[in-house]
């Protein structure tokens, strides 16, 4: 072959399409052509010239204008170029668009893949996880609501609660122990017999928590007797000063100080039911021997519906020989009990109902003459107590507040029989800035918050004299709101319901002179 016809057939092979002539072989295969003459190179991988290996023909981009018959010949080829070398070999070189394939961002692509993947397989073994957690706890739960029913079903149940209400007493009897250890005059061999009681009375308690339930009620017996020996020994120290007044009597100055809580029991709905009130039923004539009530409100906090009576203190702790009594009326927890009767708040109106604890029947109802009601001067958290009735030695009495007193308290004396108004006592304590009050011997105290664990009764009114002043009287208190404070002027206690729990306090009197 002559030299340069390797390189004339190369032009021939781009020249003839833009010609609309295939002017080489249909059925040729190649990459390069190589003679004893001349050769031709394929071009490099950051080319992108393509050689045609199924018989069609190569293709040149052009330059932005179609190749006209006219032109061709004297148009110039800037993406390609010819030479011919010194020994007359022809080296053609074509440069093409750089149409390179984006291989990196593939392999970032696929690596993101797999990380999602991971990531998937991954939440999915936690969802699997999950299922099979929920399946167990379903069975959990099914479990703990047969042995409930069963509790429930039965008359006695006592939780772990109640054994903690318990070691509560009994730490509280070990500081007593404490404190009369330091200040005892003369011989310590009681107090150092009290001590051991007590600290075998902590090993009893940790004890029955694996025995019969049926033991708690003597464990609490045994505690109120070691109780009556402590206030007796208290009462034995040289400090001690006079006497407390006779049960039932007014013949002190008034109260000067509270004890710590008795935490009793929760009420016998349940800690939802956080409304209502609780205390004992006051016969002046028998005033040792009145029915124990507890009145929770339903959940809404307004409406009362189901009340029990107890016989005895005994019964209330073990939830036996309750008698359960329903009634329709009733509206929040300003509910007080004296002589077999049970006084509300007639439901939606400023009435006052007479109950008669017998037959369970409205025997007597009455309009609270200008009374607000309806959350109208309810006292501070705790709604629709705007009429509290209230029992103490001088007989029944309710508190309210008017439109004429612009919120203020007021004080009125009740015929518990007829449930008219006897006489009536304005003060200058704005009622929606208080939290609860109660009677004691014509008195009005009133308590306000001062933190979530600490009452303070801050104000008196006395209806007595008609005086009215401050008072600094810190009430510790186990939950946080007082829904009701009920006085029993036998006892000498407060019986206070707490967010649901069942409290009492004592009260400590000022002594008159002598």
């Amino acid at each position: 072959m002559r030299p340069g016809l390797p390189c004339l057939l190369t032009l021939l092979c781009f020249l003839g399409p833009a010609m609309g002539k295939t002017l080489l072989p249909t059925n040729s295969d190649f990459y390069a052509i190589t003679t004893a003459e001349s050769s031709w190179s394929t071009p490099t991988s950051g080319s992108s010239l393509f050689i045609p290996t199924s018989g069609s023909s190569p293709s040149i981009p052009t330059t932005g204008s179609d190749w006209s018959s006219s032109s061709s010949q004297s148009q110039s080829f800037s993406n390609f170029t010819g030479s011919t070398d010194e020994r007359g070999i022809c080296q053609c070189s074509v440069v093409l668009p750089d149409t390179t394939f984006p291989v990196e961002r593939v392999e970032r692509l696929e690596v993101t893949a797999q990380a999602i993947s991971k990531k998937f397989n991954k939440e999915l073994s936690k969802v699997k996880e999950y299922v099979q957690l929920i399946s167990v706890y379903e069975k959990k739960l099914f479990n703990l609501t047969v042995r409930i029913e069963i509790m429930e079903k039965d008359s006695i149940s006592y939780t772990e609660l109640d054994f903690e209400l318990i070691k509560i007493e009994v730490r509280e009897m070990e500081k007593l122990i404490k404190r009369l250890k330091v200040g005892f005059v003369g011989s310590t061999v009681i107090v150092d017999q009290l001590e051991v009681e007590i600290r075998n009375m902590t090993l009893l308690v940790e004890k029955l928590e694996t025995l019969d339930k049926n033991n708690v009620l003597a464990i609490r017996r045994e505690i109120l007797a070691l109780k009556n020996r402590l206030k007796e020994c208290e009462a034995s120290k040289e400090e001690i000063g006079p006497t407390p007044p006779a049960p039932g009597s007014c013949a002190h100055g008034g109260v000067v100080n509270i004890s710590r809580p008795d935490i009793v029991k929760l009420n016998w709905r349940g800690f939802s039911y956080k409304y209502g009130a609780w205390g004992r039923d006051y016969l002046p004539q028998h005033p040792g021997k009145g029915l124990y009530w507890v009145a929770p409100l339903d959940t809404d906090g307004r409406i009362l519906q189901y009340y029990r009576l107890y016989n005895t203190m005994d019964d209330l702790l073990l939830y036996t020989n309750a008698q359960q009594n329903r009634i329709t009326y009733g509206q929040g927890s300003g509910i007080a009990v004296y002589k077999n009767s049970m006084y509300v708040n007639w439901y939606n109106t400023g009435n006052i109902a007479r109950v008669n604890l017998t037959t369970n029947k409205v025997a007597q109802t009455q309009t609270l003459p200008n009374a607000a009601y309806n959350n109208r001067f309810s006292y501070a958290n705790v709604g629709w107590q705007d009429i509290d009735l209230a029992a103490d030695e001088n007989g029944l009495w309710v508190i309210y507040a008017t439109e004429a007193s612009t919120g203020n308290m007021v004080i009125s004396k009740l015929n518990d029989t007829t449930l008219e108004v006897l006489n009536t006592w304005q003060t200058r304590q704005y009622k929606p800035s208080v939290t609860n009050a109660f009677m004691v011997c014509g008195v009005l105290y009133a308590t306000r918050t001062l933190n979530t664990r600490t009452e303070e009764i801050f104000y008196y009114y006395d209806t007595n004299t008609g005086k009215e002043g401050r008072l600094s009287i810190v009430m510790q208190k186990m939950m946080e709101n007082l829904q009701s404070i009920n006085y029993h002027p036998f006892e000498q206690k407060l019986f206070v319901y707490n967010d649901g729990y069942l409290l009492t306090y004592d009260l400590v009197f000022q002594q008159k002179p002598q």
